[in-house]
């Protein structure tokens, strides 16, 4: 049966596209410079999620500007080669867009940054609107960015739905009233994620078109 549902809203990092270990190799390096020695791979996964300045801020209020930038660069320089895509994803956009579904991407990164990975895998034709770090006062799971983004598509809360592969993702559509899906292909893992209780769980991007009753 057909869902009620004519919006979906998607995270960027994890959800349409595979940048993790872009991010963790981005993390270690970052934090390599600043404290040699004293973090590993599993000590970055709670940092995929926060915006770089909670993450930093956290670390050293001092010096967060100075690790935002050392981050950033060693991102942009290594972006291209090591982001990948998602099986299923570019095929699900692809039905949900012929269908008239309105999409948007909801994403805690800077809107320039979050552009090249958009760019990158060819998602831009997808999409009608991006609502990123730097159009908002409050990032996710504060409700603020969906609503953002809800108004630009002019879709109300109880006809939409978040996606995303952070607990953030789901806080912020149940705080902004919206449907909720978890993408079990989080780096996180699926037993992680479904302790937020999002609505729905997918195993495959290509899940959501069942849920909304395309096939």
């Amino acid at each position: 049966m057909k869902s009620n549902i004519n919006t979906i809203l998607f995270d960027l990092d994890g959800t349409l596209i595979d940048t993790n270990e872009l991010i963790i190799s981005t993390y270690l390096h970052t934090l390599e410079k600043y404290y040699p020695s004293k973090f590993k791979r599993e000590d970055v996964l709670p940092f995929l999620g926060p915006t770089l300045h909670e993450v930093f801020g956290n670390m050293d209020p001092e010096r967060v500007e100075e690790m935002v930038l050392e981050y950033r660069a060693y991102n942009i320089a290594n972006h291209d080669v090591m982001v990948k895509e998602f099986a299923g994803v570019v095929e699900t956009l692809e039905i949900l867009k012929e269908k008239g579904y309105k999409l948007g991407i909801v994403t805690t990164k800077r809107h320039d940054v979050a552009l090249k990975g958009i760019h990158l895998m060819g998602l831009d034709k997808y999409f009608d609107v991006i609502i990123a770090y730097d159009h908002v006062k409050k990032v996710k799971p504060d409700p603020e960015p969906i609503y953002l983004a809800l108004e630009q598509l002019d879709s109300k809360p109880d006809e939409a739905m978040m996606v995303g592969d952070n607990y953030h993702d789901v806080l912020a559509g149940k705080n902004a009233g919206t449907k909720t899906a978890g993408v079990a292909w989080t780096i996180k893992g699926r037993d992680y994620l479904a302790k937020y209780e999002p609505d729905y769980m997918l195993e495959n991007m290509e899940d959501l078109l069942a849920i909304l009753g395309e096939r």
